[in-house]
């Protein structure tokens, strides 16, 4: 009789553990694991920059196109997109505030070939901020400049919308089509996660001991308490001052979505539980609900980029590179754009990770070491993400006019 089938988060921790535990053993042969077991890290980490350009490229101009007509959109689309950027931007610096707070990686030094090119002298804040448009998009699809695919994907997908249907059908679909293939071979390379994580952890422990794996509990607690800390300080205040609504009865109202959140890790299945909870426990209307909440489950991913700005600072401190002003600009940036093409791709969080490292010329190997602790950090990232998607409709209808008298006043005291 067949068990039931291991999840995906079992095996990469079984990895992770057998990493660890062959890490240990080979501590006076460390040149085994490094001649033997880490090229099958390096093929994972060379599988995982095969599909980032275009795994982003195809999902943001699908993600942007879907938006629709822009002109149709209105204030409902301008509010919306306007909130979840913010949000984003605001969730992002608080996980590297979180990062320098804690400073989980201190102590610990681990060399790599990436170190030397991303220590050298990084672009000044307003060359990072020009250099977001990209003369020549190709160039920078080849070289793999990620806020400039971003920039160009965006322009793309929106310019799209204002082509009569008939011609930017065809081209969507291509691309809607290219994503989808993306997103199997993204599944793919995941399922192949255990192993790489084994052959990047092990080489990593035999060379540096037990101690590496300590500051693991540090990257827990900031993104923990950086969530924590997002939630209390700008949802709060958003449906405070703008909704109008008391934070409180707020958090009452949409604990079963966050709590469904929280436990399956999916934004799109917690999705009928927040139109639910918004609708019937704060009096959201049915127009605002059905707009916000399904394009925040696409775009929103505030937890997702605190998350990013935590183990960015930590994968920086654990290489010994210290980060410019620029580049924690543009870690912020690429997060925050970023973030819209995450939605649906299996491993989400360690694809976009992968992602904002290489934007800063931060070493990838450094995702194997969040890898096993991903799991965990998912949880709180995405009932953060839920949360963040319901305060954006309560704060939306406030200024529609679309809350539920009735609703208003139980919630507004």
């Amino acid at each position: 009789m067949k068990g039931k089938k291991m999840s995906l988060t079992t095996k990469i921790l079984l990895g992770l553990v057998a990493g660890v535990a062959a890490g240990l053993a080979l501590g006076n042969n460390p040149e085994i694991a490094t001649t033997f077991i880490q090229p099958v890290g390096k093929l994972f980490i060379n599988m995982i920059k095969m599909v980032i350009v275009p795994l982003v490229l195809s999902s943001l101009i699908v993600g942007a196109a879907s938006i629709g007509d822009v002109k149709t959109l209105g204030r409902i689309g301008g509010k919306t997109m306007t909130y979840y950027m913010l949000t984003t931007a605001f969730a992002v610096t608080i996980g590297l505030a979180c990062g320098k707070l804690f400073n989980p990686g201190a102590g610990l030094s681990i060399p790599a070939e990436a170190a030397a090119s991303a220590a050298g002298e990084a672009p000044s804040l307003v060359d990072t901020l020009l250099n977001i448009i990209p003369s020549n998009p190709m160039l920078g699809l080849v070289e793999g400049n990620m806020l400039q695919i971003i920039a160009f994907a965006l322009f793309l997908g929106i310019g799209v919308t204002a082509l009569p249907e008939g011609k930017g059908k065809p081209f969507v679909d291509f691309f809607e089509s290219l994503a989808e293939i993306m997103y199997k071979i993204t599944a793919f390379i995941m399922e192949l996660a255990p192993y790489g994580v084994f052959g990047l952890i092990t080489p990593v422990v035999a060379q540096n001991g037990p101690a590496v794996l300590l500051p693991l509990i540090k990257v827990i607690a900031a993104v923990y308490i950086g969530c924590a800390a997002h939630a209390i300080l700008i949802y709060s205040s958003a449906v405070t001052f703008i909704g109008r609504v008391n934070p409180l009865r707020f958090f009452k109202g949409i604990m079963p979505a966050a709590l469904t959140a929280f436990s399956t890790t999916s934004s799109s299945g917690t999705l009928p539980v927040s139109i639910k909870a918004v609708k019937d426990n704060l009096g959201v209307s049915d127009k605002v609900a059905s707009f916000v909440l399904p394009l925040g489950a696409t775009i929103n991913m505030d937890g997702t980029a605190l998350y990013q700005g935590v183990c960015a600072l930590f994968v920086a401190q654990v290489y010994g590179i210290d980060l410019t002003l620029a580049q924690m600009g543009t870690i912020v940036l690429t997060a925050t754009l970023g973030s819209i093409g995450t939605a649906g791709v299996p491993g989400a969080g360690l694809i976009m990770l992968s992602l904002v490292l290489q934007s800063v010329g931060l070493p990838l190997e450094g995702v194997a070491l969040i890898a096993g602790i991903d799991r965990v950090l998912d949880m709180a990232r995405t009932c953060v993400n839920v949360i963040g998607d319901t305060s954006a409709a309560v704060v939306v209808a406030a200024t529609e006019n679309a809350i539920e008298e009735k609703m208003t006043a139980e919630y507004a005291s």
